[in-house]
């Protein structure tokens, strides 16, 4: 039986871990990452914004309830349904869903909003090409940073512990961040039986390549950035 690392921080890991289940997987949890909120000051918030876009439902989560109140009533625009159900839920009021990829959100944002101001929710820790294209195109991006993404340290004895000492078939990498911890984590001298033969899938190409050469060829790329995608490869490896 097909034994699963998750690597993504909760409340992600959980909600993962029940659709492993639910799919007969066995899952093992190992957040390599967490979310913190920081602090985020009102008013900082332009008045001249016209609408909201957000690409991870942490954005919203850590945003402090002035933040929320201050722009619950532009349009908001999430990258996908995760997200989109999230906004909902800190009380925005008009949401759109979008195709769940940060590069097609930019595309429909691009060509209604050239000209005028966006306030970007987002992390500190995240990939720049959503706020560049979007300024290339003529969209004023206000970044508001509402939450920060820590790496998390476990012991060798910790690690294998949580493994029952045996070896994990596969490991879900949600993010380049948790790539990157992957990565120190399977090079340990006292890990490295464990994670010899492990197959590694990965939610998109950049977060792959933050493994360098460590998988080898024993990783698998997620045909587009949703876990749908990336449980089917899961699936079809049975």
């Amino acid at each position: 039986m097909v034994r699963v690392l998750v690597t993504r921080p909760e409340p992600g890991a959980s909600r993962t871990a029940q659709r492993l289940l639910d799919q007969g997987f066995p899952p093992i949890l190992l957040p390599l990452t967490e979310t913190v909120a920081l602090p985020v000051d009102a008013d900082g918030v332009p008045n001249n914004a016209v609408a909201v876009a957000v690409t991870s439902a942490n954005a919203v989560r850590h945003a402090p309830k002035e933040i929320i109140a201050a722009l619950a009533g532009l349009p908001c625009h999430a990258v996908g349904k995760r997200t989109a159900e999230a906004a909902h839920a800190a009380g925005f009021f008009s949401v759109s869903e979008g195709p769940g990829d940060a590069q097609a959100l930019t595309d429909a944002l691009a060509g209604g909003y050239a000209g005028q101001t966006i306030v970007y929710l987002c992390g500190r820790v995240r990939f720049p090409g959503f706020e560049q294209r979007l300024q290339a195109a003529g969209v004023h991006v206000r970044t508001v940073e509402t939450y920060d993404t820590v790496a998390l340290d476990y012991s060798d004895e910790a690690v294998l512990a949580r493994l029952s000492g045996l070896p994990v078939e596969a490991v879900l990498l949600y993010s380049a961040n948790a790539a990157t911890a992957m990565q120190a984590l399977a090079g340990r001298p006292a890990l490295l039986g464990v994670f010899e033969r492990t197959v590694f899938f990965a939610l998109s190409a950049r977060i792959a390549a933050a493994l360098d050469d460590v998988a080898g060829d024993r990783i698998r790329i997620a045909p587009e950035p949703s876990e749908d995608a990336l449980l089917g490869l899961l699936q079809a490896r049975r």
